[in-house]
């Protein structure tokens, strides 16, 4: 019955994925045909703003080469009508000189007619007859302004849609998440000279397979991209997965999508559980800092009944952020001179890594892991249900691993930031030099119960940095040196 009962569930569970797949299968398809339509009547807009501009350009030469044509014809018909003019006055005025002279011929007097000779002789000198050029000054030829549009014609005929490059495809085994970088890469299905650059586009997500349509992120887009890899560097990886595509560009347009991809990138992702804080502690989104003034100026009651005498009761006048009531069930919180937060997140398996980085002018404080059910009036490393390095700046520097009111000094020097490692089941918290990954301590513990993050800060300040990979330097190091040269059998 049970055997037949988890073989049940397996195929429940199956049938569960492959309706979610199926589901959002359909979406996307939804999608796309929605996105069909959107396109379509987009290019067909794009095609018509273009052949209206083509249209344009042609009416405009056209305009332009007729107005040449006309002027031509102004010029030619005026100098044609111009000799046209004067010939015609020219033969008017032959004719009658012409006529002057056959009359001539018949004059008797011997001195009329001599004189009428002189004249005639004087006259046909002066005649515009003899000085006009009988040579039209413009031809009937218009042929200089024909046009031959066969070339054009041809370019026209031959008008195609923009070659648009073929889509990606990513090369998956090639891919690489590490040290919260994500490297991409990608080839092209056969060789394309026109390609200038590609398009990644990228977004985080917290769904495994496929990317779906309806996400709550946004793709991030990178432009530009000359080459066929590229690396995101300083993410913070504050979801399980991340989904990739990329698209090829040449000089015309954009290709289509690779097929995406998702990857996985993993981290350990906590922040600060404000109900645990010390009142004299002011808790942001990923900091914390010390406030003198937290819990003043409370009633004398609720000061004697919270903390019998001591001082850190709530203020309903405090300046940090505002905290919701405590849940059921929830820890109290610190107290006295126990100026102490928690992380919100406790584990109980695995390997984790995280980054504190102190207020230069922090005059104390501590960083490491508890057990929940560390008392409030407890200092961190003064039990044996905490472990933690303390940095004390005031009065008398020191550098130290703490742990059940143990120390031991560390001859290193104090980093700007430190990196806490914590391999859960092999019973390791190891504490870095976060920038150059030196080993600070290593505690050898037998974890019984989960263990949360802790912090103490007194004059100063903490800023928290989560979704971190595990550094491949602080792995290597695990490997190889299994956590020596920083443990401490007295302290552990």
């Amino acid at each position: 019955m049970d055997s037949q009962k988890d073989a049940l569930q397996r195929i429940i569970a199956t049938l569960a994925n492959k309706n979610e797949e199926l589901q959002n299968f359909i979406e996307t398809l939804n999608h796309t045909l929605g996105r069909v339509q959107v396109n379509s009547t987009q290019v067909v807009s794009d095609l018509e703003e273009e052949f209206d501009t083509l249209y344009s350009i042609l009416d405009e030469m056209k305009g332009s080469m007729t107005n040449t044509i006309k002027q031509e014809t102004v010029r030619k018909s005026h100098e044609l009508q111009k000799q046209l003019t004067q010939s015609t006055s020219a033969l008017e005025s032959a004719e009658e000189l012409l006529e002057f002279a056959n009359n001539a011929l018949h004059i008797t007097d011997e001195e009329d007619f001599t004189k009428a000779a002189r004249q005639i002789k004087d006259r046909v000198t002066m005649a515009p007859a003899f000085r006009l050029t009988l040579k039209p000054k413009a031809t009937d030829n218009m042929r200089h302004l024909m046009v031959d549009f066969s070339k054009e014609r041809l370019l026209l005929q031959g008008l195609k849609f923009l070659p648009v490059p073929r889509a990606p495809e990513i090369v998956l085994g090639d891919c690489l998440v590490i040290d919260n970088e994500v490297t991409v890469t990608w080839r092209m299905p056969e060789e394309d000279s026109k390609i200038d650059h590609y398009i990644l586009e990228y977004r985080k997500t917290n769904h495994e397979g496929l990317p779906r349509v309806k996400d709550e992120q946004c793709w991030e887009v990178l432009d530009d991209v000359k080459s066929t890899e590229h690396t995101l560097q300083g993410l913070r990886f504050d979801t399980r997965f991340m989904n990739f595509r990329v698209r090829a560009c040449n000089k015309a347009a954009a290709g289509d999508y690779s097929d995406p991809v998702t990857l996985e990138t993993r981290a350990f992702n906590f922040g600060f559980d404000s109900t645990s804080s010390h009142l004299n502690l002011k808790v942001e989104d990923r900091s914390v800092e010390w406030d003198p003034q937290g819990g003043k100026g409370v009633d004398s009651k609720v000061k004697g009944k919270e903390n019998k005498g001591r001082s850190g009761t709530p203020s309903p006048k405090r300046t940090s952020v505002t905290r919701s009531p405590a849940p059921r069930g929830a820890r109290d919180r610190f107290t006295g001179e126990s100026y102490t937060v928690l992380g919100d997140t406790s584990f109980e398996s695995g390997q984790h890594y995280w980054q504190v980085k102190p207020q230069k002018d922090c005059k104390s404080f501590s960083v490491g892991l508890a057990y929940r059910n560390l008392g409030k009036f407890d200092q961190l490393g003064k039990t044996n249900t905490s472990w933690c390095i303390h940095i004390n700046n005031w009065l008398q520097n020191s550098f130290a691993a703490k742990h059940n009111n143990k120390a031991k000094n560390l001859d290193v020097p104090v980093p700007d930031t430190i990196g806490l490692y914590c391999d859960f089941d092999q019973g390791q918290l190891s504490f870095y030099n976060a920038e150059n990954k030196q080993l600070l301590h290593t505690f050898k513990v037998k974890f019984t119960q989960p263990v949360v993050p802790a912090f103490m800060v007194w004059c100063g300040g903490l800023t928290l940095s989560t979704g971190l990979q595990i550094p491949s330097a602080v792995r290597s190091f695990q490997k190889t040196e299994n956590g020596l040269g920083g443990s401490n059998s007295s302290i552990s």
